[in-house]
């Protein structure tokens, strides 16, 4: 079974906001985005307020009938409402309006069918629509009649909506079933990582904030970038070499909205994955938004309903649309709380890496290292990180590097290579008899 195509492009389409002061207010210039990313032709965007939800509407009967005369006069497809509707409220909406009616849910479920790429993507978005689905089948009364079995099966039998529920709970079955290989491979290979001590950095943002183009920046990659809402859906993994870190895999996953169902984020919980598992987490944020605390606020609520306990390292992207210069900001001294860039100029770019090396890492030190001609590996290790700052022999032949690397990572490599702090470093040897954990990344930023 293919995943839904809700509705074909260009459907003529009436917006419905709706202000109700016991729910979150939401953005209605991001309602019409994501209407105009679902290829609609918004014929005109209706506002309304109320003090709470209308339990046959939503929305107060006059307003429906007021819906319904915009329809009829606009010939009007389709009116998509700002917030989720209960099945009876549709249903309700659809006999007064005398059209379909889709709520923000089964909008956001649109887009992600057509942004959906790749086997994983599909079969999410999929099972997200197939659970949205099952608490909305209906049928007509005439169609509720018992099937009739033949002999020796005569009886009650199943209704035809029992039949097609029960359909629906074997296909999500199903893809439940897929989607769990599909986890279980994601964690062999991020079993592998943990045991090769390689970070993950893992992307993660408001749709539309930048996060893509980013990431094409960091990992030199060709990520598909637009300015349109989940213009990336399916998480995108690379590795690459980082200075003065070593091989780290940068992680890209989808952007969040706010208010996204829990369903959605069930059901994507494969592709959020990858931020639970990471070792750092870039929150990408839009600094020129209106709405930037929204939507800060939006992304933080999504990864505590995850169980994201990872540091944070927030950067504030498109800084040459808000005005703000790059720059680092510190939370406490060596631990960076948000950086200030732009991946459209590449401005503040170095600094974003300086930052992410010192949250992996701690603050960069100058060492002086003494190492034996058997000691090339190591030699050869550094100036991969691209550490080493000069070198020169000794009259005995001994080779002295001047470095500037994080502690702890000059401890892990020398060790790694199983050589003495104190043959390596000599009298700076001392400093690195503090307990390991002072070299610890430090846990999530508040």
């Amino acid at each position: 079974m293919e995943y839904f195509e809700q509705h074909r492009a260009k459907d003529r389409v009436i917006l419905v906001s709706v202000t109700v002061q016991m729910l979150e207010d939401l953005d209605a210039e991001e309602f019409h985005l994501l209407a105009s990313s679902a290829g609609a032709e918004i014929l005109e965007h209706m506002h309304a307020q109320r003090l709470r939800p209308d339990p046959k509407y939503f929305i107060g009967s006059g307003k429906a009938e007021e819906i319904a005369e915009k329809v009829e006069a606009l010939e009007a497809d389709l009116v998509i409402f700002d917030h989720t509707l209960t099945p009876a409220q549709a249903r309700n909406l659809e006999r007064v309006v005398k059209c379909r009616v889709v709520d923000r849910t089964e909008l956001i479920l649109d887009i992600f069918a057509l942004r959906a790429r790749t086997y994983e993507g599909k079969l999410q978005v999929e099972l997200a629509q197939l659970q949205h689905l099952s608490s909305r089948l209906i049928r007509s009364r005439g169609n509720l009649d018992s099937q009739k079995g033949g002999i020796g099966l005569r009886g009650p039998g199943e209704t035809l909506l029992e039949t097609d529920r029960r359909l629906l709970r074997v296909r999500m079955g199903q893809l439940k079933a897929r989607l769990d290989k599909v986890r279980q491979t994601r964690m062999q290979g991020r079993v592998a990582r943990q045991k090769a001590a390689v970070p993950t950095i893992s992307l993660v943002g408001y749709t539309n904030a930048g996060k893509s183009t980013l990431f094409n920046i960091l990992a030199d990659s060709d990520v598909y970038a637009a300015d349109q809402l989940f213009a990336t859906l399916d998480p995108t993994l690379r590795r690459l070499d980082w200075e003065g870190i070593g091989t780290v895999v940068l992680a890209d996953t989808v952007g969040f909205v706010r208010n996204l169902s829990h369903s959605l984020v069930e059901s994507f919980k494969a592709t959020l994955e990858e931020t639970l598992e990471a070792t750092l987490l870039l929150h990408v944020i839009d600094s020129s938004s209106p709405e930037i605390l929204e939507q800060i606020d939006a992304v933080e609520s999504v990864l505590k309903e995850i169980g994201a306990n990872v540091p944070v390292l927030r950067v504030y992207n498109k800084i040459d649309q808000s005005g703000e210069e790059a720059k680092i900001i510190y939370h406490k001294p060596n631990q960076p709380e948000r950086v200030y860039v732009s991946a459209h100029t590449g401005e503040g770019i170095d600094l974003l890496r300086k930052a992410v090396h010192e949250a992996l890492m701690g603050e960069l030190q100058k060492f002086e290292l003494k190492l034996q001609p058997a000691h090339g590996k190591l030699r050869n290790q550094l100036y991969d990180l691209n550490v080493i700052q000069s070198e020169h022999y000794d009259e005995q032949g001994q080779l002295h590097l001047q470095v500037s690397i994080a502690p702890q990572k000059l401890a892990q490599i020398i060790r790694q290579a199983h050589l003495s702090l104190e043959d390596i470093l000599g009298e700076q040897a001392v400093q690195f008899q503090r307990p390991l954990e002072e070299f610890e990344i430090p846990r999530k930023i508040d």
